[in-house]
């Protein structure tokens, strides 16, 4: 079977956070995949919406054998066994677990449920910041740009601290 390496950001501001990361990683490993690598955990403001709660977000690097469009279900799936519960007519909320499908090698793909890469990632210091550390020299596949770049590029001023 042909191996993929996957790139999944983990975030949420609800609840026992690093509990549920932990179970998220668990699943992960479960059902996608072997876990190569983990950024540190980081801490930022919500992005898109008002809340008191901040967030925390690490990004994973997963050799899987599964298709892209499995790992995402898979990643809903996780979602919803963990309590997430999403409401379609609220694009950005307070929520206990969100699993974004970051990279899927350098496949780009703009399907009706997914879309390979994340499409705002290179607007979002949450995502890159976790995502340079494990992988500062990947390359985005339609921007051709390495994250490490991409980071430096970026507009958004919010604050992602390492805890």
């Amino acid at each position: 079977m042909q191996k993929s390496t996957v790139y999944i950001l983990l975030g949420g501001n609800l609840g026992n956070l690093i509990d549920t990361f932990e179970k998220a990683c668990a699943h992960i490993e479960l059902k996608i995949g072997t876990i190569l690598r983990k950024s540190a955990l980081y801490s930022s403001k919500p992005w898109g919406f008002e809340s008191n709660d901040q967030f925390l977000n690490q990004v994973l690097s997963v050799e899987t054998t599964l298709e892209a469009h499995q790992v995402m279900h898979a990643l809903l799936n996780i979602e919803a066994i963990l309590g997430r519960t999403r409401k379609q007519s609220i694009k950005y909320e307070s929520r206990i677990i969100d699993l974004d499908l970051l990279f899927y090698n350098d496949l780009v793909t703009h399907m009706s449920d997914l879309t390979i890469p994340h499409p705002r990632l290179q607007f979002r210091k949450f995502t890159l910041v976790p995502l340079a550390e494990i992988a500062p020299e990947l390359i985005h596949p339609t921007l051709h740009r390495t994250v490490t770049e991409l980071l430096a590029e970026c507009k958004d001023q919010s604050d992602v601290k390492a805890l």
